[in-house]
């Protein structure tokens, strides 16, 4: 596996943030103490084995320091999990840190030119992603690049709350884009430029966007990969299977969901139109050879897939039940566009198929082998705005997973030591084990056996500070889509 940039400086600044926490921080703080003991915990220790029973989690001084039957020191802060279980804390791979403005459209019904416009959410995201549990978040495509990296650094250090940040590039995007805040490349050689920037500037991983051709594709892998660091992509132009001969090592949201290789007279390195996408995608035969073969190639060139349900879900609203939490977050005329959205959907009966034939493609592909990862794209962007917030679309997203056929504790793996390993922080997050970061959730009930109390948070530790996700829920009340 190709090592990933910033890894030890993870561990210095996150170490540093319990050091330095402003009043900023401590507001929502449960409890910070050198020594804490969670007793009697159900532990669900992200390594994808079965819950046990009646556990007790050493914290000393923000890392783990044993599990399982422990004597409790004297000086400890104790915490009675009764009836409550811990797992690691979520890491989101597919996250963001802005949230659609509202969409524009011409008379017709159709979306107007640079119609889609998207709102950084410096202050209310970084706060819900923590609430539910997302104690790492991997940014994947930045419309605020500047914003993002210091907020990274402003959350390292402690003056704000919010999940431990992996930041990625700009999209890398070729001509085309519908969306007015991203730079579109002209060539390789710019594409290879944007790269070189970025990484210079501090990114950790890139995102490749929809209307990039495959040159310029090969040009930002080669630089990537030349610096240690990953590319990831939401593609269209480019098919999963060429992009893995190119050498990417991420695909966003799943080849049911965005391939293109299905769509009849594909022209190369040109984004077909949309229905005609939909359409192919919605009727595609997960089991035939085509789709076979993309599976085999993924898994031959160690290509992960990211697995998006949650936004995927915004097109049937049927599907996606009101959540107060959700609602509750929401910006009022934010909120009011959502609902507007949700009734005047169409039904189009395609939409539920693609969805359905992803989560029948993504049970196949692990099956096979290949290497599933989970994020939430928390954007609001789709035919239905607005329901996937940060870290309760994560939530939602290994419900669906369960959904699709794995089990609770498959998706718990999926979400903590599969995500970390990948990002090359498997030494430090992902499982409650000796020696990792203090990064856990307390939750009420058994998601092992109950995917649905992962919704049931009462206590989150980042680096062995435990703060209060009620508290840090309320302080975003009516913001989302403003800030």
């Amino acid at each position: 596996m190709r090592a990933i940039g910033g890894a030890v400086a993870l561990v210095c600044l996150s170490l540093a943030a319990v050091a330095q926490m402003s009043p900023d921080v401590r507001d929502y703080v449960k409890l910070d103490s050198p020594v804490i003991a969670i007793t009697h915990a159900r532990v669900i220790d992200g390594t994808g084995t079965s819950a046990r029973n009646d556990q007790t989690i050493l914290i000393r001084k923000g890392k783990i320091e044993s599990v399982g039957a422990v004597d409790v020191p004297a000086e400890a802060k104790v915490i009675d999990a009764t009836g409550r279980s811990v797992m690691p804390g979520l890491i989101d791979m597919h996250g963001h840190m802005f949230y659609t403005a509202g969409n524009v459209y011409r008379a017709d019904g159709s979306l107007a030119m640079g119609g889609i416009t998207l709102n950084e959410m410096f202050y209310s995201y970084p706060r819900l992603y923590l609430a539910a549990g997302v104690t790492s978040v991997r940014t994947t495509g930045a419309i605020e690049p500047y914003t993002d990296l210091n907020l990274k650094k402003w959350i390292d250090r402690g003056m704000v709350p919010g999940p431990k940040m992996d930041v990625t590039s700009p999209y890398i995007e070729g001509e085309g884009t519908m969306f007015p805040q991203m730079h579109e490349v002209g060539s390789p050689v710019d594409a290879q430029k944007m790269a070189a920037y970025w990484a210079d500037e501090g990114v950790t991983s890139f995102k490749a966007y929809m209307n990039i051709t495959r040159a310029e594709l090969k040009a930002v892998i080669d630089e990537a990969h030349r610096r240690g660091l990953k590319v990831t992509g939401h593609l269209c132009s480019v098919t999963s299977r060429e992009a893995a001969a190119l050498g990417i090592d991420n695909l966003e949201h799943g080849p049911i969901a965005v391939d293109t290789e299905f769509v009849a007279n594909k022209v190369p390195d040109k984004c077909p139109p949309f229905g005609d996408m939909l359409d192919a995608q919605a009727h595609v035969d997960v089991n035939a050879a085509a789709v076979q073969q993309i599976t085999k190639d993924l898994i031959q060139h160690h290509v992960a897939v990211t697995s998006t349900l949650s936004v995927y879900e915004l097109d049937v609203p049927s599907h996606l039940p009101l959540r107060k939490e959700v609602t509750n977050a929401m910006l009022p005329e934010s909120l009011a566009s959502y609902l507007a959205a949700r009734k005047r959907a169409n039904g189009d009966p395609r939409w539920q198929m693609r969805l359905q034939k992803e989560m029948q493609w993504e049970r196949a592909f692990v099956k096979s082998g290949g290497r599933l990862l989970a994020g939430s794209d928390p954007t609001g962007v789709g035919a239905i705005l607005g329901g996937d917030l940060a870290g309760y679309g994560m939530q939602r997203e290994l419900e669906l997973l369960v959904q699709a056929g794995f089990t609770p504790v498959e998706a718990i793996h999926i979400a903590t030591q599969g995500n970390a390993e990948f990002l090359g922080h498997g030494d430090q997050i992902g499982t409650i084990s000796p020696g990792k970061q203090a990064d856990l959730v307390v939750v009420a009930g058994d998601p092992s056996t109950n995917i649905g109390d992962i919704e049931k948070v009462e206590t989150v530790f980042k680096d062995g500070v435990a703060y209060d996700p009620a508290k840090l829920a309320e302080s975003v009340r009516g913001m989302v889509g403003l800030r």
